[in-house]
């Protein structure tokens, strides 16, 4: 197998200049390939951005050494780069009068809601950098490299999760199932410590390049399963994008969990809880199964019963079993080996999910929280439906609203105050010239974009309700209004109150 580069961190320190010098950032390589050509990067189409190269820069030699994998000439990477340390530490090698990468070198973004951003880098293997490891052909080595071993570089489950993660100053962070080190790289910038972990030490090796290169030295990295390198130690939060492909067979180390079904993301959300400090989160990606007879609600809010956490699970898609299988498939290559043995695997995951009573596959997002709760809150849902990006603040403001509904009965909701949320707006909905509206519908231009219905006194509640006056003066300024009993108004309002809490159309003035 081929190894992975020296880390040198004085020479890594040189070649992190070279890279800003030459402004191979994210946003100089957008400079460069424009919109159209950067795009295409992440549809795995380079032929955009090898036109765009053509002028012989340091900034387009590097483009095409580590983002397109093609050869340059000896003399080019020199003007680029300390060539020589990087032929020595295994991050180029020779061919004849050219040179190429060994690495896939990527330009990151690392932004942090409530920082200013800053330049990093991922370092994976060739042809791993977007769209999983189906683009580098059949077999079971790639580039030298065990499949199975392949360590991936940025995707879209990757930034899913950097998106969806809780932001906040706090003292430690596990990156369990580190891989490239992307969720790692994230938290080194608001944590003060960070400890990657993952199965394959030779993806622990990139995460470490990663960081490196990346100026970061408050990290560690740790071999082994799921919990298993950090003993009992509890950290402020957990981020995981583990490999929870439901595959009849461990095959490849960076997507396969090696277990029965989805008992890996299964596993890990019931030992969450013996690893988190009070108030902190664990957020994971995962898939689950759709069986047969269950309602995969009720099977998910049993993943999380007895651990005493607060959770939010999200399906944000869900396949049938022969979308998933070919889907997994071609990211294993196994579209482009032999006719039969393509088939003969396809068969092999249908058999499984056969054989299990398995319908279809979910997506998404975990979030679980060491809230304290003698109750802890508990939802499961759907939504399919586009989001705000980053999510993250919006996810730790869901949570903070649980904690208010769950120690205020209504009399208390009645006596808090309540702001409108930003971004909401109202519509109304009728027949043409009709004198009142059918429906009124408010809408967040935040977080989850949630739309709800309400009646007239919702509609007159929210229009209000800046914080000035209790919930329960305004509502019986409606009654008045109206001509309502106020009494059976303030009975009938909390459950309102609670929904319009929950969703974040309405904020309680604490």
């Amino acid at each position: 197998m081929i190894s992975s580069p020296v880390l040198d961190p004085t020479r890594l320190a040189k070649l992190r200049e070279a890279l800003l010098a030459a402004s191979y950032t994210a946003d100089g390589c957008l400079d460069l390939l424009g919109p159209t050509g950067y795009a295409a990067l992440a549809r795995s189409e380079a032929v955009p951005a090898l036109r765009a190269t053509r002028g012989g820069s340091p900034l387009e030699t590097l483009v095409r050494l580590f983002l397109l994998q093609q050869p340059v000439p000896y003399r080019a990477a020199a003007a680029a780069l300390p060539v020589e340390d990087c032929l020595a530490d295994g991050w180029l090698r020779p061919d004849g009068d050219l040179v190429r990468a060994t690495v896939d070198v990527r330009p990151y973004a690392n932004e942090v809601a409530g920082l200013p951003g800053s330049d990093a880098w991922v370092v994976s293997d060739l042809g791993c950098a977007v769209g999983g490891a189906g683009g580098i052909g059949s077999g079971e080595t790639a580039h030298g490299v065990a499949r199975k071993d392949l360590v991936l570089g940025v995707g879209g489950a990757s930034t899913t999760l950097a998106n969806i993660t809780v932001r906040r100053p706090v003292r430690s962070v596990l990156d369990l199932g580190s891989g490239s080190g992307v969720q790692a790289l994230h938290a080194a910038r608001h944590a003060q410590r960070v400890t990657a972990t993952d199965l394959n030490a030779r993806a622990l090796r990139f995460s470490e390049l990663t960081l490196a290169l990346s100026g970061f030295d408050n990290t560690e990295t740790a071999a082994g399963s799921l919990f298993e390198p950090v003993g009992e130690r509890r950290f402020d939060l957990i981020v995981s994008n583990p490999p929870f492909v439901i595959s009849p067979a461990g095959r490849f180390t960076y997507r396969d969990g090696g277990m029965a079904g989805d008992d890996l993301c299964r596993s890990l959300v019931r030992s969450a809880a013996a690893h988190l400090e009070p108030g902190g989160y664990c957020q994971l990606l995962a898939n689950w199964q759709h069986v047969r007879g269950e309602d995969w609600q009720d099977r998910l809010a049993g993943w999380v019963a007895g651990t005493g956490l607060d959770a939010w699970v999200v399906q944000r898609e869900v396949q049938d079993v022969a979308q998933y299988a070919e889907l997994w498939l071609r990211d294993g290559g196994d579209h482009r080996g032999p006719g039969g043995d393509y088939r003969a695997r396809y068969g092999e995951w249908l058999d499984a999910f056969e054989a299990g009573g398995v319908e279809g596959i979910g997506f998404g997002w975990i979030t679980l929280r060491a809230g304290g709760a003698e109750r802890p809150t508990v939802r499961v849902e759907e939504w399919p439906h586009p989001v705000e990006q980053p999510l993250g603040p919006h996810i730790e403001e869901w949570f903070d609203r649980q904690d208010f509904l769950r120690e205020h009965d209504d009399a208390g909701l009645l006596a808090a105050r309540y702001v409108l949320a930003d971004e909401v707006v109202q519509e109304q909905v009728g027949a043409p010239g009709a004198e009142d509206p059918e429906h009124v519908i408010l809408r967040h231009n935040r977080g989850m974009r949630r739309a709800t219905k309400v009646d007239t006194v919702g509609a007159g509640f929210v229009g209000v309700c800046d914080g000035t006056l209790a919930a329960g003066e305004i509502v019986d300024a409606i009654a008045q209004l109206l001509g309502e009993d106020r009494v059976v108004l303030r009975d009938r309002v909390p459950e309102s109150l609670r929904l319009l809490t929950e969703q974040g159309f309405i904020r309680p003035v604490l």
